[in-house]
């Protein structure tokens, strides 16, 4: 029976281009995790957007002497651009400046209202008398007073990991102009995490026997160590989404609260485009779908705790205030698969030093399937990882290349030249033969396990061993010497082999998806793997908001052995990847921090 899976992907902020740790740590693992569950035929939606509000984007704007929509509708649609390359396949990549996303976060706000979990609270927040305006958390930085970290965030230091009381930092300074702010007193609604801890804690304790490590030393240790209390969620801004509260004007709901609820308004919207209204319910009030959110290690408190106590807290009373609809619960999260961080060449990967290989400019001189791969075989799924020229050269070239790429085109291009551009008719298969298929079809079971439990390196790995397991197949057999004295039995070896590709294209694909949809195509398939990302579906606009859809259908229930057939009509194949010189290493290095 189909599960329905929904895979929440964090949000960018659009405030700056992508890098290769962004890739490797939420947005690549997601799209694995997603296309796996669409070939297995599961109902699967992927869905995320650009973070417009957060403060990354106002300061960026402030640098740039421009206003905030113009910053966020720039890297939005540079995000889609770069997406559509990798092959990122959301099936809807959205923002959070939509009138369906300000609907849905005001109504998650009055549910919480309506619960008792919000009060409104006097308290002292940095105000900055040059500019003559309240400065939010992130607007503020300085030492941390619980590791000592100098340039710790006001909301949460990047040192220790830990949220933070913005007004307890020490040596504060203004991120705009680097002034000494002073504490005012203003008033603000806060989320009471202390009157929700023990349902959070007991959504945690649920999930211990299979979370990570690291998630759960984020969420449930550091609760354990440091009870919860309230937080504010809304701020003194002008660009983000208004308190629906007569007299709260001039006042909006804070980034970190209202952004994690876009992860239920995209799938809303998505609904909406999709032409059924009500879709969205069979993931978000049904007790049985699991969501499975994928983020970097420093949006765990956000996704594992808070997030999780906003569902709860909200209640019955979204789905009333909302759709209408009684006796409904948010879905909780079923799992948060967080990554550790993506080093470059052993140092931290720094955008204003331009440390960094950016998503672009890796796939302007690159095709994405290596960069897929390489990502894969490198992530950060439980220590931080590090990109590393020579060794994306390596294995781009020993891995990819030489036992899979070249395992394709010789077992094709043999085939094609030999028996009429066709899938040649074996005999009876032999022992040998019958082994190394049972081996390649096992692969379903644990490929498709690792991948279910997100442990996508290892998935990688196995997948990889089976197509070392039909080149050493192949050394046994040796068709191309088998055919001088017997092409009979060369024909069983081709097929056989021919029947252990098409499966391991089947098992890759969602790791290397370009280079699968091409290998389908050379097997003599015309249906598509998966579906395609159309021009229309890039095209879409809703008033001047630009969206990224994906027709997912045509990939269901694909997720089986290879059924080819003798006879096949195969087209002439062309090799997958390309072979890298050694020349790049030096090239790339050189362009680093320029």
């Amino acid at each position: 029976m189909a599960e329905y899976i929904l895979v929440a992907v964090a949000w960018p902020y659009a405030n700056s281009e992508i890098h290769v740790g962004n890739l490797t740590g939420s947005y690549l693992p997601a799209d694995i995790f997603t296309r796996y569950h669409r070939l297995k035929g599961n109902q699967v939606i992927m869905v995320s957007g650009s973070d417009s509000h957060g403060t990354p984007v106002t300061v960026r704007a402030d640098a740039e002497g421009t206003t905030p929509y113009a910053v966020y509708q720039k890297y939005h649609h540079s995000f889609i651009e770069l997406f559509q390359k990798a092959g990122l396949a959301y099936d809807l990549f959205t923002s959070t400046h939509t009138d369906n996303h300000f609907r849905v976060s005001q109504a998650i706000f009055l549910a919480l209202q309506k619960n008792g979990y919000l009060y409104t609270q006097k308290e002292k927040q940095w105000f900055s008398k040059s500019q003559n305006r309240f400065l939010p958390d992130r607007y503020v930085e300085g030492t941390c007073y619980i590791c000592g970290y100098e340039n710790a965030r006001g909301d949460q230091c990047d040192g220790c990991g830990n949220l933070l009381d913005a007004t307890q930092l020490i040596n504060p300074r203004s991120k705009i102009d680097g002034s000494v702010p002073e504490l005012k007193e203003t008033e603000h609604f806060y989320l009471d995490l202390g009157k929700l801890q023990p349902q959070i804690v007991a959504f945690l304790e649920a999930r211990q026997s299979y979370w990570r490590p690291n998630v759960l030393r984020q969420s449930l240790g550091q609760i354990q160590a440091e009870k919860l209390h309230g937080r504010p969620i809304t701020r003194d801004l002008d660009w983000g989404i208004p308190v629906p509260i007569e007299g709260w004007e001039g006042k909006c709901l804070y980034v970190w609260f209202e952004a994690v609820i876009g992860y239920l308004s995209a799938a809303i919207e998505w609904s909406q485009l999709n032409g059924d209204p009500d879709a969205w319910q069979m993931w978000w009030f049904n007790p049985n779908a699991k969501g499975y959110y994928f983020i970097g290690k420093d949006n765990i408190p956000f996704h594992a705790v808070i997030w999780p106590g906003q569902l709860i807290g909200a209640g019955e009373w979204f789905g009333k205030l909302f759709a209408g609809i009684d006796n409904k619960l948010l879905t909780l999260p079923y799992d948060v698969p967080a990554n550790e961080f993506m080093n470059l060449e052993g140092k931290k990967i720094s955008g204003s030093r331009n440390w960094a290989v950016w998503g672009h400019d890796f796939l302007s001189r690159y095709d994405p399937d290596p960069l897929r791969y390489y990502l894969t075989a490198n992530m950060p799924e439980n220590r931080d990882s590090d990109w590393d020229w020579q060794d994306f050269l390596q294995r781009n070239n020993n891995e990819l290349v030489a036992t899979w790429g070249n395992l394709a085109n010789r077992v094709l291009s043999f085939a094609f030249r030999n028996w009429a551009g066709r899938v040649p008719q074996p005999n009876e298969l032999r022992p040998l033969d019958h082994q190394i298929l049972a081996k390649v079809e096992d692969g379903f079971r644990s490929v498709g396990e690792n991948i279910e439990a997100v442990h996508l390196r290892t998935a990688l790995q196995e997948g990889m061993a089976l197509a070392s397991e039909v080149n050493r197949y192949l050394d046994e057999t040796a068709p191309w010497f088998e055919i001088k004295k017997d092409k009979e039995a060369a024909a069983t070896s081709i097929y056989t082999a021919l029947r252990a590709i098409d499966s391991i294209k089947t098992l890759l694909a969602p790791f290397l998806p370009f280079s699968a949809e091409t290998l389908h195509k050379y097997l003599g398939y015309n249906n598509p793997l998966f579906g395609e990302q159309t021009t229309q579906a890039v095209a879409d606009r809703l008033g001047e908001h630009r969206v990224l859809r994906y027709d997912s259908h045509s990939a269901s229930g694909k997720w089986s052995p290879s059924r080819l057939m003798p006879g096949q009509l195969l087209k002439e194949p062309a090799p997958l990847f390309r072979k890298l010189d050694e020349k790049i290493v030096e090239e790339e290095r050189s362009r680093l921090g320029g």
